[in-house]
C-alpha cells in the first residue's frame, strides 16, 4: 500500500512544480492584458474606465430617454411585503409573483404571522403551498420565514439599514441587499445585477466578467453612484421591452444606435446565472 504521507509528499512537489512553471510562463508574457486573455482574467483596465465611463454615460442617457419612469416592478405595501417578493421573485418572474403576493398578503398581514407560520410542521407546509407557483416554494419558505424570526428576533421588527446587517438575514445576498435597502430607505451601497443586468452588462461591452459579483464591481467603477440605482430598472427595462434574452436582431434594438453590440456567443460565453 502507498504511505499516506508519501502520497502528500508527491502531490505538494507536483502542485509547486506546476506553480513554477505557470509563473515562469506568465513572467515571459510580459503583458498584462495578454495574460488576461490566455487566463480568462477578465477585470476592467484602469486605462480602460474613462472610455467605459464615456460608454455607460450615454447609455444611461439613452435609456433614461426610452424610461423616463422606470422603477420596480414588484408590488408591495410595506418594507417586510418588499422583502418577502424579492425573495420569491428568484427564478421567477415579477408578474407572477405579483399575481401571487396580493393573496399571501392578504393571509400574513403582519411579520409575526410569518414568525407563527414557521414555528409548526403544518405551518410550514401551509407557506410552501401558497408560493408553489413561484417555483423552488421549499428554499424561499425556508428563507422567508427564517427571515421573519431574524428581523423580529435581532432587528426589533424593523429590517435594517446597512448592507452589512442585511446580508446577514437568511435567503438574503448582496443583489436582493441593494434592491431592498434601495426601494425601502433609498440607501445605494452598490448596484443590483439580475439576469437582464448581467446578459446588457455584457452585451453593450460594459463588463467581461462573468458572475454578477463581479459584475457589479466592474459596474461600479464606471457608473456614477449617484446613477446606481437607477441603472438597475434601466437595463431591465431595456431587457423586457427591446433586448431579449432569445436570439433577436439586435440591430433593431434602440442602443444598437448608441452602442455597438457583442456577437450574441461571446457576450454570453461562461455567464452563470443567479436568481
Amino acid at each position: 500500500m502507498i504511505n499516506c504521507g508519501d502520497m502528500l509528499a508527491c502531490l505538494t512537489y507536483i502542485v509547486k512544480c506546476c506553480e513554477m512553471r505557470f509563473f515562469r510562463k506568465e513572467k515571459s508574457l510580459g503583458n498584462l492584458k495578454e495574460c488576461s486573455l490566455r487566463y480568462n482574467v477578465t477585470m476592467i483596465l484602469e486605462k480602460d474606465i474613462p472610455q467605459l465611463k464615456k460608454k455607460s454615460s450615454k447609455i444611461i442617457i439613452a435609456l433614461r430617454k426610452l424610461f423616463p419612469h422606470t422603477k420596480i416592478a414588484l408590488e408591495y405595501g410595506n418594507n417586510w411585503q418588499l422583502l418577502v417578493a424579492v425573495v420569491l421573485s428568484a427564478q421567477c418572474t415579477d408578474k407572477k409573483v405579483n399575481e401571487v403576493t396580493p393573496a399571501l398578503f392578504k393571509k400574513y398581514p403582519r411579520l409575526e404571522d410569518y414568525v407563527k407560520a414557521g414555528k409548526t410542521v403544518k405551518g410550514i407546509k401551509e407557506f410552501e403551498k401558497n408560493i408553489h407557483s413561484c417555483g423552488f416554494y421549499r428554499a424561499k419558505t425556508k428563507s422567508i420565514l427564517g427571515a421573519a424570526k431574524a428581523v423580529r428576533e435581532i432587528f426589533n421588527g424593523k429590517l435594517p439599514h446597512t448592507m452589512k446587517d442585511m446580508i446577514t438575514i437568511p435567503g438574503i445576498g448582496r443583489k436582493s441587499a441593494n434592491v431592498i435597502l434601495g426601494n425601502a430607505y433609498g440607501v445605494v451601497e452598490g448596484i443590483a445585477v439580475d439576469t437582464h443586468v448581467m446578459r446588457l452588462s455584457r452585451v453593450l461591452g460594459l463588463s467581461k466578467e462573468k458572475t454578477p459579483e463581479k459584475i457589479e464591481q466592474d459596474l461600479m467603477k464606471i457608473i456614477p453612484q449617484k446613477d446606481w440605482f437607477e441603472a438597475t430598472y434601466l437595463l431591465i427595462d431595456y431587457g423586457r421591452k427591446y433586448c431579449f434574452a432569445r436570439p433577436h436582431q439586435h440591430n433593431l434594438c434602440p442602443l444598437s444606435k448608441v452602442q455597438p453590440y457583442l456577437p450574441r456567443g461571446e457576450a454570453l460565453r461562461g455567464i452563470r446565472r443567479k436568481g
